[in-house]
């Protein structure tokens, strides 16, 4: 039951939330070609790339309830180097999805003691983009900030007001079932839960008393004192940090990354050239992604595409209607802008149109929920069009996990498509 302030939003909408419910459970729970445990460390390594604390806390917790070995939690140095050499694409796909090359595909793929099975590899690629998009999400709509999971800042857990959650995906078989399955889950576990989170505590706090002494040392050896270690706010990778200004858990996510100053950067349209751009026209979801997602790893391409189609039948009437336009246009003004921040472009689309629909503010909102969504805070939420209802700013931040998602998947799936020729 720890995904309740995710869903709880997402419960403004049922359908998209019972599609989302029915992948988010085929990844994580049903037969497929990785292990239990290796998938929540996926999308540990995942969560982490945006200091997504919520999300690694939950897969930790999942982790360790199947059968995962604890001494993975002190970091990418104690796992099995198949996993940690999944880190190149985890940190290409976060952040800039558009170096990825087949070489990259390659070198996970290449004949050797821990060589990834094309079918793992797609499964492994699923997750990680599922967990970005999601973190976007999460930042988003403050799930990041649920005092359960021990988030603290600025920006608040929202709530779906006097909504009743179970109501909201009533005629909604899955969702349904699945939020009696997750509730009856954290009744059955409360206690045990208690077990896992002491044995977090005494990883955390070996793996912090170690990273102190390793900072301690460099300091005395360059002279500097003591010091907070920085992180480059230029590249998207700051964590967040609470009112007072305090850097809030940055050594406890950085065991699970390497090369933590990598972050985004703008999609160099000025340098743009048939290399550099992606064409829809020559790789799609539609023809090529999907057919190839599903062969390699059964039923998924299914489930995403309904999930994709699910989030473009969302109605936006009250937004589209104050831009004086339908609400197709204005769904596909936002999923567009998205992608061409990923260096994704559609011929048919006069590009014009994306300033034309969407206001600065939230033009702003939208990049950096996309692009570095551990930097969203609470005044960009609150200025994001706040005459508003909140469903429809979480409508606009489904928007973005999927167009997030898609996005990676295309970088992802051509490169292996391009391998495999």
């Amino acid at each position: 039951g720890r995904l309740e302030a995710v869903t709880q939003q997402m419960g403004y909408h049922p359908q998209y939330l019972d599609s989302f419910l029915k992948t988010q459970h085929y990844l994580m729970h049903m037969d497929g070609p990785l292990p239990f445990d290796c998938r929540h460390y996926i999308a540990i390594m995942a969560a982490a790339r945006h200091h997504c604390r919520y999300l690694v806390n939950l897969h930790v917790l999942q982790f360790l309830q199947a059968g995962g070995d604890p001494q993975w939690l002190r970091g990418l140095d104690y796992i099995p180097p198949k996993l940690r050499n999944l880190n190149e694409i985890n940190k290409i796909l976060a952040h800039r999805p558009w170096l990825i090359t087949k070489e990259h595909i390659e070198k996970l793929l290449k004949i050797s003691e821990w060589s990834w099975s094309l079918a793992e590899l797609v499964h492994a690629v699923v997750l990680l983009a599922h967990c970005h998009a999601l973190a976007s999400f999460v930042f988003g709509c403050g799930c990041e900030q649920d005092e359960g999971l021990g988030g603290r800042g600025s920006l608040k857990a929202l709530s779906p007001g006097n909504q009743c959650f179970c109501e909201a995906t009533a005629g909604n078989g899955c969702g349904q079932e699945l939020l009696r399955i997750n509730r009856k889950r954290s009744l059955d576990s409360c206690m045990e839960l208690d077990s896992l989170r002491e044995r977090m505590q005494r990883i955390h706090v070996e793996t912090d008393g170690r990273e102190e002494m390793r900072l301690l040392q460099q300091d005395r050896e360059e002279g500097k004192g003591a010091a907070v270690p920085h992180l480059d706010s230029s590249a998207g990778l700051s964590p967040p940090a609470d009112p007072d200004g305090e850097v809030t858990g940055a050594t406890n996510l950085a065991c699970y990354m390497q090369d933590p100053d990598f972050g985004y950067q703008d999609f160099a349209r000025r340098d743009e050239n048939q290399t550099q751009v992606f064409r829809v026209q020559d790789y799609s979801w539609e023809d090529h992604g999907f057919s190839l997602v599903n062969r390699l790893y059964s039923d998924i391409g299914h489930l995403l595409d309904e999930k994709f189609r699910m989030v473009d039948g969302l109605q936006s009437t009250a937004m589209a209607k104050r831009q004086g336009c339908e609400p197709s246009v204005f769904k596909r003004g936002i999923w567009n802008y998205i992608h061409c921040m990923f260096g994704i472009r559609y011929d048919d689309y006069d590009y014009a149109e994306v300033n034309q629909l969407l206001e600065r503010v939230l033009k702003v909102y939208i990049k950096t929920v996309t692009c570095y969504p551990e930097k969203t805070n609470a005044e960009m939420f609150d200025r994001f069009w706040k005459q508003f209802k909140h469903s429809e700013k979480v409508h606009v931040n489904l928007l973005i996990l999927e167009a997030r998602m898609q996005a990676e998947l295309l970088y992802a799936l051509q490169a292996i498509t391009q391998y495999m020729i």
